[in-house]
């Protein structure tokens, strides 16, 4: 039976890879990718060199579909997305739904995530942790969800960019200028930032920088006790 492999892959440091998916990409027919070019530039790294295909959000029905078709001529296929897990605001979930229901195996390949590495950093925040990745652009349906999310009392993990960042900021500390939150900014890369503390202090930080750069996770404590 053929397998599908979805790899974990470095957030930034390359570092980061482990063992056991170098040893995947290595042994595989074929590797599948969010980002061929971003992918190739880790394999080369490794030097692996394997035939490549495109998955990405926007063809990943197709892609999978010609996946499966791979995978029912016995080869096996590796899947990463640009950085860090599949299937956590990365495209892959199509993809493996397809290859399930096709009858093939998916393995993991656990590796990094943002939402993992901030959480270890994070501190205490409450017993249960919501996960919401990235909030939508719109600024009315952004104010609107973070209210929702906020008001369970539980802690919450949102990603965004640098073009959002400091609004973002704003609407947290105009829900709840208290409350407490850890920002990862480029996280395990050359230029990695974490900052803690409340939701008034981040704003002000933020809102009073002359350039913001980088990718980011936000950790927002909750108000439950433990």
């Amino acid at each position: 039976m053929s397998v599908l492999y979805v790899v974990g892959t470095p957030i930034g440091n390359l570092g980061d890879i482990t063992y056991r998916a170098i040893e995947t990409l290595k042994s595989v027919d074929f590797i599948a990718a969010e980002d061929t070019l971003h992918t190739l530039q880790l394999l080369n790294h490794f030097e692996i060199k394997k035939p490549m295909i495109s998955c990405r959000a926007q063809n990943e029905r197709t892609a999978g579909e010609k996946i499966v078709k791979l995978l029912d001529e016995g080869h096996n296929v590796a899947y990463a997305s640009d950085a860090g897990t599949p299937g956590i605001s990365d495209p892959g979930a199509v993809l493996v739904d397809l290859v399930r229901e096709a009858g093939h195996d998916v393995v993991p390949i656990p590796g990094a995530s943002a939402f993992a590495t901030l959480i270890s950093v994070a501190g205490s925040g409450g017993k249960t942790l919501i996960f919401e990745g990235f909030l939508s652009p719109k600024p009315g349906k952004r104010r609107s969800r973070l209210k929702e999310l906020m008001d369970t009392g539980d802690a919450v993990i949102i990603y965004e960019s640098p073009f959002r960042i400091t609004k973002l900021l704003i609407d947290v500390a105009d829900i709840d200028s208290t409350r407490r939150v850890v920002v990862g900014r480029e996280l395990t890369k050359l230029h990695e930032e974490i900052i803690s503390g409340s939701a008034e202090d981040l704003k002000n930080n933020f809102a009073n920088r002359q350039s913001i750069k980088g990718e980011f996770a936000i950790f927002i404590s909750g108000t439950k006790k433990t």
